[in-house]
């Protein structure tokens, strides 16, 4: 049987001090020694590699605060990734005789229908009604991962509600989230890894009284400190890099739940947008 102190940190974080039994200890060791493995298994397989029934590796994954096992698999191989370098990260996808278009798709195709099993319908309107209850909202998120934050901050300014995309970093991020007062918002796009600095900022605007709503494919402990919301994403790519897909689908799904929370405001603050766009001559004439 495998230790407590052998399993993995934020394993052990969750278990806590609470007992558990012989055949959710196979499960929580079998994560610890086949972490490769496990993020790779259907619940079925996670079984056949600890040694148990589906059903105890279903109660194990809710003894770590999961749903189930699709939300703790998720969690297992973004953890596991984030410590691969992008070069390593190419060696974990091997080809499998489709070219790099096929397995693209194939594979955010999967990473939608894991989506489906982690987004919370609820938890999206939450995070809706804190950005329409904000006097402002900060979007933050590193180099490529700013990509869907961008969408976020347009999009939500276009219905007409204070987003902002904020991409530097140093003292022009300090003075950013020093703006931010009780009751904003601040998002933040955390996938694969995040430079110390945004990491910090978000406790800064933690204890400040903001609202800080990550969209992560991690539910690290450091992270759930400070969130008040936490919103799961895969982001498993293809190839080097990871995956953009599943979190502008979470964006999408923001953005229209904010339109939901008052689509009358949201319809006028858009025809007033494109107004603006008529008397700036921004388009030619359809």
């Amino acid at each position: 049987m495998t230790s407590v102190e052998s399993l993995p940190a934020w394993v052990r974080q969750r278990v806590g001090d609470r007992r558990v039994g012989r055949g959710i200890e196979r499960v929580l060791g079998a994560l610890a020694t086949q972490p490769r493995q496990m993020s790779f298994a259907s619940a079925a397989e996670a079984a056949s590699l600890s040694g148990v029934n589906a059903a105890t590796v279903v109660r194990a994954a809710q003894l770590l605060g999961f749903s189930g096992w699709p939300a703790l698999r998720s969690e297992m191989r973004s953890r596991y990734l984030s410590r691969l370098s992008a070069s390593q990260v190419l060696s974990e996808h091997p080809t499998d005789g489709a070219g790099p278009a096929v397995s693209t798709l194939r594979r955010d195709a999967q990473n939608l229908q894991d989506l489906s099993l982690l987004l919370d319908e609820e938890q999206v309107r939450r995070v809706a009604g804190l950005i329409a209850a904000a006097r402002a909202t900060l979007v933050l998120g590193s180099g490529s991962f700013a990509g869907p934050g961008l969408q976020l901050a347009h999009l939500a300014q276009t219905i007409g509600h204070d987003v902002r995309l904020q991409r530097v970093g140093g003292t022009a991020l300090v003075n950013a989230v020093s703006l931010l007062s009780p009751g904003d918002c601040l998002v933040v796009l955390h996938l694969w890894r995040s430079p110390w600095e945004i990491l910090t900022a978000m406790r800064i605007a933690a204890g400040a009284g903001v609202h800080v709503v990550v969209v992560s494919d991690q539910a690290r402990a450091d992270l759930q400190e400070v969130a008040h919301e936490l919103l799961p994403v895969p982001s498993e790519g293809a190839s080097m890099f990871p995956s953009l897909v599943a979190a502008t689908c979470v964006v999408q799904a923001v953005v229209a739940s904010l339109v939901a929370l008052d689509p009358a405001a949201a319809a006028a603050a858009s025809d007033r947008t494109e107004r603006r766009w008529a008397e700036m001559g921004l388009f030619p004439d359809p």
